[in-house]
């Protein structure tokens, strides 16, 4: 159960369906907004700053934040450009701007990003605590974003859940329902697999893999390194029990064709129809929903299986954040404090259709769940969720061990026949390889 602040001691304002619904945004709100972090606009003069984000996975988000974009600068007299690169490209674009001393003013950073850069970013904890103010505490996996040291160094904008997706009619065919827990998920797909439609999870160098075999790991009581960033701890009993439970899930419920599954295989195994159950964002659905694919009416979500040691899923979470060696730092904050005025926001969150939820407990009974009915058990999924690698802080040792699929080729090793305690020690040394570099 999350603990909600109350609105009276928050400033939360009430997300009404009438107030989500509403497409425009007044000056009586945007002054509201004002009011409520006590920045004044810039009226005096014309700037201009840019920012830099991903290429979204559905058009309509991208679409709406020029739309924000054309907002702000008609209140502010700001100009903003946006520029937008696809996610492989970021890296080495931000590489360069730290290189160079110069770029982009405003960052739209994924995952741990914040944490490698910084050293780099402004502190944003002005803006953070305002929002705070007005709108309560966000979940814990934005500390574990974009909190460094003793300041914020991004506000946390948006997150993005790992349900599992699955096709209600091979599950009723065996008499099944959700699987609630992982062991649940395996006795169910042992039936499903012999009417031949079996359940995928990647166990390849592969994103999806990571965000996975991470949350399973979890489920078990294993972790890779320990929430001090310096104590390997993969070779273990809980990750030896984790990795067990795989190989039979492997065995008994899937096929082969997993060990070499890229991200976007297990949407196509699932709206192909051959696939019972997924674990993965709504992007399969989307896709299907998009189509007009007869498959979409089958297709549900649940909230991730639960193991032993409770229930853990992966988030992905983007931040807002501003280089210190920008020259527009508070026109840049000031365009981040305007993306999270309630009118703003709430248009922003409807655009992305909950591929983009809020960060802020208060608004987990928002009402973009409701765009779909179907979507209802994907909202729990904030509460259960943290970044790869956790609990280790998410410095660059941590994105190493993420980035070179330490964990799902320790799985895949054990698939294929290696001991359990042979892959478990081939990882070990892998990771405190890079811990003690």
């Amino acid at each position: 159960m999350v603990n909600r602040p109350k609105a009276s001691d928050t400033g939360v304002m009430k997300v009404t369906r009438r107030r989500f619904l509403h497409t425009s945004v007044g000056g009586v709100a945007g002054l509201a907004g004002i009011l409520a972090v006590r920045v004044p606009p810039s009226f005096a003069q014309s700037r201009d700053i840019s920012l830099l984000t991903w290429a979204h996975f559905v058009p309509q988000a991208d679409q709406k934040l020029d739309e924000i974009a054309k907002q702000f600068t008609q209140k502010t007299k700001i100009n903003i450009r946006i520029d937008r690169l696809q996610e492989a490209q970021m890296a080495a674009k931000l590489a360069a701007e730290v290189q160079t001393g110069s770029g982009h003013d405003l960052l739209m950073l994924r995952m741990h990003l914040p944490q490698l850069h910084a050293t780099n970013l402004t502190d944003m904890s002005d803006v953070v605590d305002g929002l705070a103010k007005q709108y309560g505490l966000m979940y814990d996996f934005c500390r574990e974003a974009a909190y460094y040291k003793d300041h914020w160094v991004a506000m946390p904008a948006y997150c993005g859940g790992f349900p599992g997706n699955y096709n209600r009619a091979y599950f009723d065919e065996v008499g099944e329902k959700p699987a609630d827990t992982w062991e649940d998920l395996l006795r169910a797909g042992k039936k499903m697999k012999a009417k031949g439609h079996p359940i995928g999870v990647p166990i390849s160098q592969t994103n999806d893999a990571v965000s996975t075999l991470g949350p399973i790991m979890w489920a078990y009581g294993a972790k890779a390194v320990d929430a001090d960033g310096k104590t390997v701890t993969v070779n273990s009993p809980e990750t030896a029990e984790a990795i067990e439970y795989v190989k039979r899930l492997y065995n008994e419920a899937m096929e082969p064709e997993v060990l070499s599954w890229d991200d976007a295989s297990n949407n196509r195994f699932l709206i192909s129809g051959k696939g019972a159950w997924i674990l993965n964002p709504q992007s399969a659905y989307l896709t299907a929903k998009t189509r007009n694919m007869p498959i979409t009416k089958g297709l549900e979500f649940q909230v991730i299986p639960a193991g032993p040691k409770g229930r853990h899923t992966t988030t992905t979470v983007r931040s807002l954040g501003v280089w210190k060696f920008s020259k527009n730092i508070e026109p840049a904050k000031e365009f981040v404090r305007f993306f999270f005025e309630q009118e703003i926001y709430n248009d922003y969150v409807n655009a992305a259709q909950t591929f983009d939820a809020p960060v802020f407990k208060s608004m987990e009974d928002h009402p973009v769940w409701e765009i779909d009915p179907k979507y209802e058990p994907i909202k729990r999924s904030a509460q259960y969720g943290h970044l790869y690698g956790w609990p280790a802080p998410g410095d660059e040792r941590s994105q190493q061990v993420t980035n070179n699929f330490i964990i799902p080729n320790m799985f895949a090793k054990a698939v294929g026949g290696t001991p359990t305690k042979e892959a478990m020690a081939w990882a070990e040394m892998e990771i405190k390889r890079i811990y003690t570099t």
